[in-house]
């Protein structure tokens, strides 16, 4: 493990790192199927794939890719059930919402850097009562992750050296963002991972495989 520099501030990725989003994915996957009259999907299957974007639950969900002539409108559809269920069953990961709540009191800031589209992750946020520092989306700006500017945005925004940023994250690109914009790059195993990723070859500096077990180590760096 390499020696990394005490965090100033954290930085977060949203789906699968610091909200369980998946429920909510899900389920609009599935009346996206029951719209088109097929069966419900198994949420396990589902909760593998939603890091990958709707488009790509689209191809997961009608067996259509991404050039079908129904994709866009499929995509459309999902979205829309999506923004109407944002925060019915997603829910902060068990103990990282006590952890920002003692990371603020002690005058630490901290944000959000997600490939969600702020039409979604503003309502998101808003409804599970978080108040980041500072939150670049997917349409912030012209990239997106693994591209380092929306990091370096953020920690900006929270008016932290990105050397003295930590960002955490459960997908390789995550990492790659961190690394490219010389943050110290946090994995955690506990997010949306299938059966092709393979976390231990990530460009990370240090891995957590749970919430309660990165929520802890969080909180004995307080001062």
């Amino acid at each position: 493990m390499s020696q990394i520099s005490q965090p100033r501030g954290l930085l977060f990725d949203l789906d699968g790192t610091l909200v369980d989003t998946a429920p909510d994915l899900a389920e609009a996957t599935n009346r996206l199927r029951e719209y088109h009259g097929l069966a419900r999907l198994p949420y396990p299957t589902l909760r593998a794939k939603v890091s990958q974007g709707g488009a790509a639950l689209v191809t997961l969900a009608l067996a259509i890719d991404a050039d079908h002539p129904e994709h866009a409108a499929a995509r459309e559809y999902l979205l829309s059930r999506y923004a109407e269920i944002v925060a019915e069953e997603s829910r902060v990961f068990p103990g990282l919402e006590t952890l920002l709540a003692r990371w603020q009191a002690a005058g630490l800031p901290w944000g959000i850097v997600t490939n969600k589209p702020r039409r979604f992750a503003e309502p998101l946020i808003a409804a599970l009562g978080l108040a980041p520092g500072g939150m670049i989306c997917a349409d912030d700006l012209p990239v997106r992750k693994p591209d380092p500017r929306p990091l370096l945005e953020a920690a900006s925004a929270i008016g932290v050296a990105p050397g003295e940023c930590w960002y955490l994250g459960d997908h390789c690109r995550d990492m790659e963002a961190a690394r490219a914009a010389g943050m110290p790059a946090i994995a955690v195993r506990y997010g949306y991972l299938d059966e092709n990723d393979q976390p231990e070859n990530w460009p990370a500096d240090r891995w957590f495989e749970s919430p309660a077990e990165l929520a802890a180590a969080l909180t004995r760096l307080i001062r």
